[in-house]
């Protein structure tokens, strides 16, 4: 049971809870961005430090995380720390909700301990690729994550896995790929969503992934080269490393995992401008 109110159990504790709307756009997820949209301003990330738990909300200390990480307190306390430490792995406890989409028979939320393999979640709860396609890739993180390949299906699922092999836990979506999909399109696909929901901040987020994407767009065009390839690189690592917050610092990562397991899909559009999958409609003529 909850208790709010003022004077809580004839003491001087007062409980006092707001609810706000934010401002709804996706750069909203960073701390600080959401920080600004509750106060009432544009939603974009400040510049740390200083860090909301010592300057947050109208400057005061501030703690801010995701309502899937405070749900875990109160079974915590609950049940204790040794209860919660024995679920998972040994650097990524407890569990995590994953919404499981795409080429997969059961789409829906799933809740798995942390340090399950990705073919158990895509065979055993999604049960499987639709009409018995093979498994190409699956996307963790949401837009700003990275793709996984077949090789990598026995990958346990937690944060430090998935940061090893160029994806990230990220909201915890999971899309899985058949043998269908074009991985070219599926970078361009992702870029799109990133620029268009960059807040323009800084301009290796606001001009760099929007220069990314024109590439790509050349590429699925059948007009790219393999010079095409190497300025994606070039600027996917610059973007990583100088973009202020985590929508820029993660927004290449689509691009980078999928130029890392499928450049040869990437090589048969700018060399043979050929899609192997046929979704790039103007090579899919050739």
């Amino acid at each position: 049971m909850d208790y709010f109110g003022n004077k809580l159990f004839e003491t001087d504790f007062n409980f006092d809870v707001e609810i706000r709307l934010g401002a709804g756009a996706f750069v909203c997820g960073e701390e600080t961005a959401l920080l600004e949209s509750i106060e009432g301003k544009r939603g974009q990330p400040r510049v740390k430090p200083p860090y909301p738990a010592v300057a947050g909300l109208w400057g005061k200390p501030t703690l801010i995380n995701n309502v899937e990480t405070y749900s875990n307190i109160a079974q915590i306390i609950l049940n204790g720390s040794e209860w919660y430490s024995s679920i998972g792995t040994e650097n990524s406890k407890g569990t995590k909700v994953f919404a499981l989409g795409g080429n997969v028979n059961n789409i829906g939320l799933v809740e798995v301990p942390m340090g399950t393999t990705l073919r158990e979640i895509v065979y055993e709860i999604g049960g499987g690729i639709p009409n018995g396609r093979d498994f190409k890739a699956a996307q963790t993180g949401g837009p700003s994550g990275g793709c996984i390949p077949k090789e990598h299906l026995d990958t346990p699922i937690d944060y430090e896995s998935l940061k090893q092999i160029g994806s990230m836990m990220g909201s915890g979506g999971l899309i899985v790929m058949d043998d269908t999909k074009c991985m070219v399109s599926l970078a361009k696909f992702y870029l799109e969503f990133t620029v268009s929901e960059s807040c323009g901040k800084c301009t290796p987020c606001r001009i760099g992934t929007k220069r990314m994407l024109e590439i790509l767009e050349r590429l699925c065009n059948g007009q790219g080269t393999e010079l095409d390839i190497y300025k994606l690189e070039k600027l996917a690592v610059n973007i990583q490393k100088s973009s202020i917050c985590g929508l820029g610092q993660s927004a290449p990562n689509p691009v980078i995992s999928t130029l890392k397991y499928f450049r040869e899909e990437f090589r048969e559009h700018c060399i043979q401008k050929q899609c192997r999958a046929l979704e790039c409609k103007a090579m899919s003529r050739r």
